[in-house]
């Protein structure tokens, strides 16, 4: 089934045969993906399960919030830095948003203190 619409392939000898009709070619109704992830020595991608239907995707990238290199030695040097919280895809460099996230998070710890500290007084 593509699209909603029954379709039933089978063999007869070295003939193929679309819902019992002689089949020589065929158009797809749609677009088709091939899909691969970022760690792609050990992700389960479209080598795994096959192209993906384009009303399959129902997204796009927009930042990467963590990137890991299991390769190297030791924690800190695992962590692929000038990576963290970048732009994925248009023009030109990825933009890195690291900075104001931590900002973020240290505006957030703060408030956070001093709520906990207001209360207790």
């Amino acid at each position: 089934s593509e699209m909603g619409l029954d379709r039933k392939i089978s063999v007869n000898g070295k003939q193929v045969l679309l819902n019992n009709e002689p089949l020589n070619e065929y158009t797809f109704q749609q677009n088709y993906y091939f899909m691969m992830g970022d760690n792609r020595h050990n992700s389960e991608d479209s080598r795994f399960w096959g192209y993906v239907p384009e009303n399959h995707v129902v997204g796009k990238p927009i930042f990467i919030w963590m990137s890991y290199d299991g390769t190297a030695n030791g924690f800190f040097n695992k962590i692929r830095w000038e990576r963290l919280f970048t732009t994925v895809g248009g023009d030109g460099k990825p933009v890195s948003y690291l900075y104001y996230f931590l900002i973020g998070l240290v505006i957030l710890i703060g408030f956070n203190f001093f709520r906990k500290r207001k209360k207790k007084a």
